[in-house]
């Protein structure tokens, strides 16, 4: 009976302490909400610029009966997905290039890394003289923001590869594309998986400059809408909606890196 005992407590509890630690991550903006509901209730706060939660949450809903929040939804979402797969494809192609070569790497680094510090809102009249106002700018845009941290992060990865990693890969007469594909991006895996969510996320955030540029439809002209009108429960119910979105796809992320990752035998607390 105790063996029995002790099997199924070691059964369920992984899964019952994994629980509230789930549930802890929503404590923060949870209270803080309540606790501005609370204020703008009580008169403490007018809550005009600022809505409570009950209001966001009523313009959201307006959103949703009226399909306008899902037709946003979804234009968003193809934009940022566009503009991370050429922007990933692009990133490690040049990241991989430039970290192998020593001679590509003097080439082209520098040019990359002077473009890479020039604000993405100074790129919007240039693509729209380029490209034009239409999908394919905000793409570009996109992907412009998503290529840097990957190409940034895959390049240094592949450089900090161990030596002897090198010579083992060598040694069994891999050529060039061999020992890239076989031993360099291996190593440099796990930071290549982190480059990748940080160019997610800079994916997010010019997604917003993207659809500044003549949008009728997405996350970011429902925020200029909501300037336009005067309406902050829009504004806010538009931020918050890119705050889920950019959280599901970076969680989604997160879980293929862990999966990808398993091999390693890494300090990973689970509190």
């Amino acid at each position: 009976m105790s063996d029995i005992a002790q099997r199924s407590s070691a059964t369920v509890t992984p899964t019952t302490r994994r629980l509230p630690v789930v549930g802890l991550g929503f404590l923060l903006p949870v209270a803080l909400g309540a606790l501005w509901e609370l204020a703008v209730a009580s008169g403490f706060a007018e809550g005009r610029l600022v809505p409570p939660p009950s209001r966001i949450a009523a313009e959201i809903w307006r959103l949703i009966a009226l399909g306008d929040l899902q037709i946003h939804i979804l234009a968003t979402l193809v934009r940022v997905g566009l503009g991370f797969g050429f922007g990933v494809l692009a990133g490690t192609l040049l990241g991989a290039f430039t970290g192998y070569s020593p001679l590509a790497r003097r080439l082209l680094d520098p040019s990359l890394q002077a473009l890479r510090a020039i604000p993405s809102i100074a790129w919007v009249p240039l693509f729209i003289l380029w490209f034009g106002i239409f999908e394919t700018s905000k793409v570009i845009l996109i992907a412009v923001g998503v290529f840097f941290p990957i190409y940034l992060g895959l390049s240094a990865a592949i450089q900090d590869t161990d030596r002897k990693l090198v010579e083992v890969g060598r040694a069994f007469r891999l050529t060039g594309p061999q020992l890239v594909v076989r031993v360099l991006l291996p190593a440099a895996l796990p930071a290549y998986l982190v480059s990748l969510r940080s160019g997610l996320g800079l994916g997010w955030m010019f997604v917003v400059a993207a659809e500044f540029m003549g949008a009728s439809e997405g996350l970011g002209f429902l925020l200029t809408d909501g300037q336009m009108m005067g309406k902050p429960t829009i504004i806010v119910a538009a931020i918050l909606t890119f705050a889920v979105l950019g959280k599901i796809t970076d969680g989604l992320l997160a879980a293929l890196s862990r999966r990808l990752l398993r091999w390693q035998d890494v300090y990973r607390k689970e509190g």
